[in-house]
């Protein structure tokens, strides 16, 4: 399967030049797919699925949101919040002239799929949101606020890895060492100073820890029920504190067209690289005209 992607850029509203991989395709004129991340992490949470999408024909942009990975950290940590992002992916849109795409979005790329989908239904030809919903547990924020932000580092990926499971293990109770590794690799950073520290701003943490509006903006009902006439998946780990299986019950309730993926023994989030949830991907881009 060819991985290959090149490495660009584009800038937000505000100025900051901000990163994205764009993994071309094959030109056949089928609908792009934009995957944007969650919260903390960066485009190379993507960098299993991204590849697996392009060998279908299609082209895959998978950013940096700002603050994260390549992207520039912002001096205002109060555009650390989802409309902001929405502005920036807005302008790396026009910027590729792009418009219409298949949405995938992880936790917080869900927020922002949702989102966009009310105000610019237009734009999104078909979604995957991934453990994520219009009502989020406040189990699952309260949770994440216990290590947002909180920094540390760590002197090899092995320590990293242990880190990482001593937190996330209740979520990925099937995860070998192996696995550990990899997600470091995926939401870690080898620093200058030969540390490895999570490849984020730590102010990210400021709005979000700041209120509960936001953390998650306040009614996304509307945004959930514009996508909910399009082709549509609905992933949720069968033991996440993010996404309630009374909120999923009532998603497909309001969407009952929608594929449903609910991945065994994992919370939040699946990672999308599971045998069925790529099934439920090639159904999704295989629907969209």
């Amino acid at each position: 399967m060819d991985s290959e992607f090149s490495e660009r850029s584009w800038h937000s509203p505000d100025g900051l030049e901000l990163y994205f991989r764009d993994y071309a395709g094959d030109d056949s004129g089928k609908v792009p797919v934009v995957c944007l991340h969650g919260l903390t992490r960066n485009s190379r949470d993507f960098e299993g699925l991204a590849p697996h999408i392009a060998a279908l024909g299609h082209r895959v942009i998978v950013p940096d949101m700002r603050g994260r990975g390549q992207s520039a950290y912002a001096d205002d940590s109060a555009t650390y919040a989802v409309p902001t992002y929405i502005a920036d992916v807005m302008a790396l849109l026009e910027q590729e002239g792009i418009d219409r795409y298949v949405s995938i979005g992880t936790s917080m790329g869900g927020l922002m799929t949702m989102l966009i989908a009310q105000f610019a239904p237009e734009k999104i030809a078909g979604a995957l949101i991934n453990d994520i919903g219009p009502v989020v547990d406040p189990r699952g924020i309260e949770k994440i606020r216990t290590y947002l932000g909180k920094g540390g580092s760590f002197p090899t990926w092995m320590h990293a890895a242990r880190s990482l499971e001593e937190v996330h293990g209740a979520s990925h109770p099937t995860f070998e060492t192996n696995d550990w590794i990899a997600m470091a690799k995926r939401s870690m950073t080898l620093c200058n100073n030969g540390r490895i520290a999570f490849d984020y701003d730590m102010k990210i943490a400021d709005p979000f820890n700041d209120t509960d509006e936001n953390a998650v903006p306040p009614d996304l009902w509307p945004g959930f029920d514009a996508l909910s006439d399009k082709p549509l998946v609905l992933v949720r780990g069968e033991v996440s504190e993010i996404l309630s299986a009374e909120t999923l019950a009532l998603m497909q309730k309001r969407a009952p067209d929608a594929d449903t993926v609910i991945v065994p023994k994992a919370g939040h989030a699946p990672t999308l690289d599971e045998p069925e949830v790529r099934s439920a991907v090639d159904a999704l881009l295989s629907s969209v005209k």
